[in-house]
């Protein structure tokens, strides 16, 4: 059973999740996924994964069959498991919880080879709907107060699997790093009356010097302090605190951006493993005239080592002006 324990000196809650040491990589180093090797996620395979709770398909076909181009399904190994019930306890000093929350799958294409880089514009605005219908499902349960929508691609960034999915973990608290960001926004809105992403946004527009991609409505840049090289956020250009609250002409735009963003990374970059996340305020509203949601893409080129675990510091080798120089100058 999942546990939710808190670090009395940072206060920083660490999830215990016994039942995803079931994983066969366990902590040994395990060879990419080879060609022609059985994958749950492929048309066929259903039956081998949870029932779908969500999936993107014609009307007369049936659930958990062939025949859907997007599938949500609970996490075979969840991290939180929605069955529990939420309860605070002591261990001595410390604190503790049950493991409660969601952890589900987002399947993104039927195509094993396909990657958000890749496949086709409209794919991925699908993608972008199955995201807010499950973000607005789970933001309805009371004792949810964080959503994050995440994606590993390639196993040297986390994935266990290749064909491309994208996950959804909701926890009962708001973590760590989210919070670091509230609060950095919070700080500058009491001191400026105005939202500091929509600030960056002003300023990378008039320097244009580290923005990869841009719309009408989001626009995708290599942010100032950067602390990978090619990390690269994307950002809608009007204030709103909640993905939730994405529109039609939004999700089509913001296919575009991440489609071209990841597709200037993929070329450039020979296709590296990366991370992307979603960050958005707390299903409380908290933010909503501070925070503006965003997601970041962060390659995985370099590694963190002791000297960033042990300062918080971060050392990059690539300025963000050039990355951005470099990534525009690819051809798409």
């Amino acid at each position: 059973m999942p546990e939710l324990r808190k670090d009395p000196i940072t206060n920083r809650w660490v999830i215990i999740a016994t039942e995803r040491a079931k994983r066969p990589m366990d902590f040994g180093k395990v060879p990419e996924e080879s060609k022609g090797a059985f994958c749950p996620f492929d048309y066929g395979n259903e039956y081998t994964t949870p029932p779908e709770i969500l999936a993107f398909r014609p009307k007369e076909s049936q659930p958990n069959l062939p025949g859907w181009w997007i599938r949500v399904v609970p996490n075979k190994f969840p991290a939180l498991e929605p069955g529990l019930k939420m309860e605070r306890y002591g261990h001595g000093m410390y604190d503790a919880m049950t493991g409660f929350g969601y952890h589900e799958i987002v399947i993104e294409t039927p195509d094993h080879n396909a990657t958000i880089a890749t496949c086709e514009e409209k794919q991925i605005e699908e993608m972008i709907w199955a995201y807010k219908a499950r973000y607005k499902a789970l933001a309805k349960d009371p004792g949810i107060k964080y959503i994050l929508i995440f994606k590993n691609h390639k196993r040297d960034a986390g994935a266990s699997l290749a064909h491309s999915h994208s996950q959804i973990i909701a926890t009962p608290i708001v973590p760590k790093r989210v919070q670091e960001e509230l609060s950095g926004a919070q700080t500058y809105f009491q001191y400026k009356e105005r939202c500091v992403f929509c600030d960056i946004i002003y300023q990378e527009r008039m320097e244009s010097v580290r923005i990869v991609e841009e719309t009408d409505l989001f626009i995708s840049i290599n942010p100032y302090a950067s602390r990978f090289p090619f990390e690269t956020w994307i950002l809608p250009k009007q204030h709103t605190h909640d993905f939730g609250e994405i529109g039609e002409v939004q999700v089509q735009e913001f296919a575009t951006v991440l489609k071209k963003s990841l597709l200037r990374i993929y070329k450039s970059l020979d296709n590296p493993p990366y991370n992307f996340l979603l960050h958005t305020a707390p299903t409380t509203g908290e933010g909503k005239q501070s925070f503006h949601w965003h997601l970041e893409i962060v390659p995985r080129l370099t590694k963190v080592a002791g000297f960033e675990w042990g300062s918080g510091f971060y050392i990059n080798p690539t300025p963000p002006e050039d990355a951005a120089k470099y990534l525009k100058g690819v051809e798409i």
